[in-house]
């Protein structure tokens, strides 16, 4: 499977097939993955893209296998079964969930200033404001994260 991350901020495609594949169906895929510029903070993740949802949701983990917080990208998912080719569009808008259930909205700004040079669309920016609203529900409702862990 080829995988791409397609992003608005700063404009750029990145082929992130290396990743390790785990899992996939129509509904679901899981890779496990090391940071592309290294962090100090973070050794290695597990992604959820769930393609029906327009979320990828990444568990980060520390360099003692901790979980430090879960990072959800908010996302048009395009994937196409005769080339088994993923695209995952960002759509600015990130969600960042600690451990303890605290959590923040991120790159608001960014989902403004991509408006403003015409590198979205009004209806792009309101799939994602959907999209986040439905996910802040679900971690208000104690229901994060809400798919089958797989690893």
């Amino acid at each position: 499977m080829k995988i791409f991350r397609k992003r608005y901020i700063p404009n750029e495609v990145i082929d992130i097939s290396g990743d390790e594949l785990i899992y996939h169906d129509e509904e679901m895929i899981v890779t496990k993955w090391k940071p592309i510029h290294p962090k100090k903070d973070i050794a290695w993740g597990i992604s959820y893209t769930l393609l029906n949802k327009g979320w990828k949701i990444s568990k980060f983990y520390g360099f003692k296998d901790e979980l430090c917080y879960w990072y959800c990208d908010i996302i048009e998912a395009n994937y196409n079964v005769e080339e088994d080719t993923l695209i995952t569009t960002d759509l600015l808008l990130d969600l960042k969930v600690y451990p303890d259930g605290t959590h923040e909205v991120l790159d608001v700004e960014e989902l403004e200033d991509a408006i403003a040079k015409n590198l979205i669309t009004e209806e792009q920016k309101e799939d994602a404001l959907n999209k986040l609203n439905e996910l802040l529900k679900l971690v208000e409702n104690k229901q994060f994260p809400p798919m089958k862990e797989i690893v």
